[in-house]
């Protein structure tokens, strides 16, 4: 009996990889990849090669500026040296999405939970410092911006926004005299740093920027002025405030009475030189993890094929927001073990498929079966065929695993496979396109069944050709969607022009072309393309088909493409 537990059991010790991100070969080595069934190029009718590679080139500066900003904007603050050298180290898009990801769910309080309250609470911190702490810099490039990214709102906030007269505690000497605006934080407590911390933030060129600093008198605006805001012992004649400047502790601090005395004065536990490096030194690390790191798996990675099977991803739009991801599964029915029941050839395939983030965080999971009930009088007819399964999942755009597992009922035999799915981002009025899928079977389903049952994409009855071959006998089945065509503005339809090339060795052997218009399911934003060709008139051969649409109105092209093979 097919048991949801057998494959969880399955998937454990046959399919996991290890995801902790306290060493680097767990943070960049396990993404399976897989090679993508065709590309897509946007761009305008015309460019030289030159031009497409400086575009191309842009493109990839951009996409490294984003993790730039990432690492030097968004977590500079809190990402530890570890982690920095790690993420410098990675060396595509895929490995540095997978480092992000790790990153924060590290952090999470609730690793279990789809909500992050770190993460959220880490932005909230940078909207707030940008809001209340600008100087003519962003709020969280200043001091107090960052140490409020890094730690949070203080316990206690001491404010002096215009400066003026102040008493000396006398720690710092005693005496009163007039500063600039300053701030003094207290956190009672910071991990990694001590308890009843004191930070002091001065504004010495009283433009609103206030800098952080380990020198008390920093704040004191009578300092260079002779005579001015003496000490308590400045004032007795037991010092005089020249020696401020021949201090070696890096202050202007005048000079303190040190004795046993009550109220003669005292050494606070921040007043000494080397508590304020200490203090200044681990106030400047990014914050200790605070929640245990993710327990490393450790697994046999063994795989069992011993029954073979192919698959392939395409992606439609569904919302701004929901893509829809079409897995289809092939296997040949000679690899499949029958059983004779009552005359009839009896085979079955268990089928446990499971999604993924990329730190394996379960996203969704499905499991179902595939039956064959076949006389015997037909069994070699369909030994020579393949059975195909079709699985739908509604994902948001990213990165994410597939990990698949089968199961002959009759022999036990077991197949696996793990493949990257990266669900595409559709953006508002960017011409785009669903996958090019070429299928062996393109047909209209009752209204009845519209969006319901396997292969059926809306109205269609579309079943992709897993592995991408054809016989001669057979028609080539193109289907594919547009989406965000520009409308006309005298009759709101869409204006674009479909060309379909059939290449073989980049030479085009059949060439046909269409007006979008003509099409019965045509929108502005989206346009349906069914279309099937005979392959009678073919060479066997490899062959590419290539679907360029061409916007008339908004003067955008895109030519997705699609290989292969006539037998």
């Amino acid at each position: 009996m097919f048991r949801k537990e057998f494959w969880f059991g399955v998937l454990t010790v046959i399919l996991c990889l290890p995801s902790g991100v306290g060493a680097q070969d767990n943070i960049t080595g396990a993404v399976n990849r897989q090679a993508s069934k065709s590309q897509v190029q946007t761009e305008a009718p015309g460019l030289t090669d030159k031009e497409k590679k400086r575009r191309q080139e842009s493109l990839k500066q951009e996409l490294q500026g984003a993790f730039k900003k990432w690492l030097e904007e968004d977590v500079g603050y809190i990402i530890t040296d570890e982690e920095r050298k790690v993420f410098k180290t990675l060396q595509n898009d895929e490995e540095r999405e997978q480092f992000i990801e790790q990153f924060w769910l590290r952090r999470n309080p609730d690793p279990e939970s789809l909500d992050n309250d770190y993460k959220e609470e880490h932005y909230r911190r940078i909207a707030y410092a940008n809001q209340h702490y600008p100087s003519g810099i962003p709020g969280w490039k200043t001091d107090r911006g960052r140490i409020y990214i890094m730690y949070g709102p203080p316990d206690e906030i001491e404010a002096h926004p215009s400066g003026g007269h102040y008493e000396r505690p006398i720690e710092e000497g005693g005496g009163s005299t007039s500063t600039y605006p300053f701030e003094q934080w207290r956190y009672r407590y910071i991990e990694g740093v001590g308890q009843n911390i004191v930070l002091e933030f001065v504004d010495p060129t009283m433009t609103g920027e206030y800098r952080m600093t380990m020198d008390p008198s920093e704040k004191d605006a009578l300092l260079y002025v002779p005579g001015a805001g003496l000490s308590l012992m400045e004032q007795m004649g037991l010092a005089s405030k020249v020696d401020r400047f021949t201090r070696t502790d890096g202050t202007r601090l005048p000079k303190r009475m040190i004795d046993s005395s009550p109220g003669a004065g005292y050494e606070s536990t921040h007043s000494t030189e080397f508590s304020r490096l200490a203090l200044f030194a681990n106030i400047q690390k990014p914050p200790v993890i605070k929640y245990k790191d993710l327990e490393e798996a450790v697994t046999s990675n063994i795989r069992f094929n011993m029954l073979p099977f192919q698959v392939r991803t395409d992606y439609v739009k569904v919302t701004d927001d929901t893509v829809l991801a079409a897995i289809t599964v092939s296997l040949k029915n000679k690899e499949l073990s029958f059983q004779e029941k009552g005359g009839v050839q009896h085979a079955a395939v268990n089928i446990f498929g499971r999604v993924t983030t990329l730190t394996r965080r379960v996203v969704q999971t499905f499991e179902d079966n595939i039956t064959l009930d076949i006389p015997q009088s037909l069994l070699d007819q369909s030994l020579s065929k393949p059975s195909v399964y079709w699985k739908s999942l509604p994902l948001r755009s990213g990165l994410y695993r597939l990990s698949l597992a089968l199961k002959d009922v009759n022999s036990g035999n077991v197949g696996t496979m793990e493949l990257r799915l990266e669900v595409p981002r559709y953006e508002e009025e960017k011409l785009a396109t669903s996958s090019l899928i070429l299928a062996d079977l393109i047909e209209k389903v009752p209204s009845k069944k519209i969006g319901a049952g396997q292969f059926v994409i809306g109205g269609t009855k579309v079943r992709p050709a897993v592995g991408e071959s054809f016989t001669r006998d057979q028609k080539l089945g193109i289907y594919m969607e547009i989406y965000n065509l520009k409308p006309d503005p005298a009759g709101h339809k869409p204006a674009a022009k479909i060309q379909y090339t059939l290449l073989k060795n980049n030479q085009p052997v059949v060439e046909l072309e269409e007006d979008v218009s003509k099409l019965p399911e045509s929108s502005a934003n989206q346009t349906i393309l069914e279309k099937t060709m005979p392959l009678a008139a073919l060479d066997p051969g490899k062959y590419t088909m290539k679907v360029t649409v061409t916007d008339t109105i908004g003067k955008r092209t895109i030519a997705p493409t699609a290989d292969f093979v006539v037998q």
